[in-house]
């Protein structure tokens, strides 16, 4: 079975803290169509993301509602997003980009250094930026 940041939600878990559920509940309502990604389309997206500045710069404060609410912001606008980890050593990075999974539903796509890019498909075809 896929991951659970990959199977369909109707609202936020319970896991997620009071506010990030507040703050998240009409951006995941939009987006239950994620499907697993295969190989190729990870390395395009990796190909995508080099040429990329960091869109959100993630200091030693962590991850405050603001932060998911931004991210949540720019992955509708953008699809495919780009961080990078201010002061955080491997494992902090490691942790923080398993929360940001966690609590958006967004996979992370590759993690550099202290970099790693998110992706999310727009559900309206539309409006994707990002062809697969």
């Amino acid at each position: 079975p896929p991951p659970s940041f990959l199977r369909p939600q109707l609202e936020p878990p319970a896991a997620f803290s009071p506010v990030a559920r507040a703050v998240l509940s009409p951006f995941i309502a939009g987006h239950m169509e994620n499907t697993p990604l295969t190989g190729a389309q990870k390395t395009r997206l990796r190909g995508l993301g080099q040429t990329l500045e960091p869109a959100i710069k993630v200091g030693k404060a962590g991850l405050a509602p603001t932060f998911f609410r931004l991210f949540s912001q720019l992955i509708d606008a953008r699809e495919l997003v780009k961080l990078r980890f201010e002061g955080a050593d491997r494992h902090e990075r490691a942790d923080l980009i398993a929360r940001i999974e966690t609590e958006t539903g967004v996979p992370c796509i590759g993690s550099v250094g202290h970099t790693a890019l998110f992706f999310r498909q727009h559900p309206d075809p539309a409006k994707r930026s990002v062809e697969l």
